[in-house]
């Protein structure tokens, strides 16, 4: 089991952080030991003093996949999810600026959080779901995935050129704008439409 991450996926989350608009998806991996077991807080590591949360619409795919057309990417999967992406801000700015990977700063323990399934026969259209994270009660992120610059069914078929998709292999769709740090004792919070998918305290 894979965790496939895409970055850069929305507009207003490259410009906050003065990225370039990339011509192809971002993709990077986190393994299956950076998944934030369940009803656990997540600890601050000790390698960073900017940890950043970046809620994300998540995909489970169903079935084992290679060079899937996008016309039948639906059949992938059948669970929508939400999580987030943490990343050590600090670090992965250091790496990039030495022209390294990134994994240290994304896919270290714990750094991705695991909400629960949704049908995604209880959304009308995956491709305008609402969604949104709040800090302490106030809201930090909001989304809708109208705004990615590449849908779930061309993510699938893009990633798939590259790495066969398995059964339970889950897919981070990307970040909207509004990532921030947390600090000890923040509570987090995401929601898919108006329904909670998680709800993680920072230590």
């Amino acid at each position: 089991m894979k965790l496939i991450c895409i970055g850069r996926n929305y507009t207003e989350h490259i410009k906050e952080l003065e990225n370039e608009r990339p011509t192809d998806p971002v993709v990077f991996l986190k393994p299956d030991t950076s998944i934030l077991l369940k009803k656990q807080p997540f600890f601050i590591p000790d390698f960073s003093d900017d940890i950043h949360h970046e809620v994300e619409v998540l995909v489970k795919i169903k079935k084992v996949g290679k060079y899937i057309d996008k016309k039948f990417a639906h059949k992938y999967y059948d669970d929508i999810g939400l999580g987030i992406d943490f990343t050590a801000r600090d670090l992965q700015a250091q790496l990039k600026a030495k022209r390294l990977p990134w994994e240290k700063a994304k896919a270290f323990d714990g750094a991705a959080v695991i909400g629960k399934w949704l049908p995604k026969s209880k959304f009308q259209d995956i491709n305008n779901i609402n969604f949104h994270l709040e800090k302490n009660n106030e809201i930090v992120q909001s989304g809708n995935t109208t705004l990615m610059l590449w849908k779930v069914d061309e993510i699938i078929e893009y990633v798939s050129k590259y790495f066969t998709l398995k059964i339970g292999d889950i897919i981070f769709t990307g970040t909207p704008a509004g990532v921030g740090k947390v600090v000890a004792n923040d509570q987090l919070k995401g929601y898919l439409e108006n329904e909670e998918m998680f709800s993680i305290k920072i230590k």
